[in-house]
């Protein structure tokens, strides 16, 4: 699961720089972002020849048939359901972070990131969702270095694949089964247990 995640400034300048964007277009959106924000992600840019990317601000989440907010959707399964398989096929997107939260099962938040704290390309898709482009962040089983957080984490590409996820349909359908990376974690505290 991926509900909550954090931006910097300096996580801009090195996304702006790896993924050869304008500069200046990330660094207004530092901070925590949580769920029906909208915050800048990363897309196609379908104006231009070639495969350009641009940067713009999305809401994250989309309305489910019960009228409830969806904000993650199972990277395993997202191709066999209705609602998120042609937004997969044709809108994918990344959303850079520094980082991300979760909460253990003690409601203990833990902060997770790479080691070396490069940026995090969460990948994504979005879709017209209440008359507004709208994204879900994809998730995937978790490896050795969150399971004991959660059972789910995002789905991360690295930067020299972000371009591929997001033109390349078939290479983007691979990419939902990948391995993720180990990452590290911190925890500022843990709550006291009486018994």
């Amino acid at each position: 699961m991926c509900g909550r995640y954090f931006f910097d400034d300096k996580t801009a300048l090195e996304v702006e720089d790896e993924l050869e964007l304008d500069s200046g277009l990330l660094s207004v959106n530092s901070g925590d972002v949580t769920p029906a924000m909208s915050p800048a992600v990363i897309t196609a840019d379908r104006g231009s020849d070639g495969a350009s990317l641009k940067v713009s601000d999305m809401f994250w989440g989309v309305t489910g048939n019960d009228k409830k907010l969806v904000i993650n959707a199972r990277a395993e399964s997202a191709l066999e359901k209705p609602m998120f398989s042609d937004s997969v096929e044709r809108r994918r997107l990344v959303i850079p972070a520094a980082g991300f939260y979760e909460w253990d099962r003690d409601k203990n938040k833990v902060t997770f990131y790479k080691k070396d704290k490069s940026p995090i390309y969460l990948a994504g898709f979005y879709k017209l969702s209440d008359n507004k482009d709208s994204f879900v962040i994809l998730t995937t089983a978790a490896n050795e270095s969150m399971i004991r957080v959660h059972d789910r984490m995002p789905l991360m590409i690295e930067k020299n694949a972000v371009k591929d996820w997001i033109f390349d349909t078939d290479a983007a359908k691979e990419m939902l089964h990948m391995k993720m990376p180990l990452l590290e974690s911190h925890q500022e505290y843990e709550q006291m247990k009486l018994f």
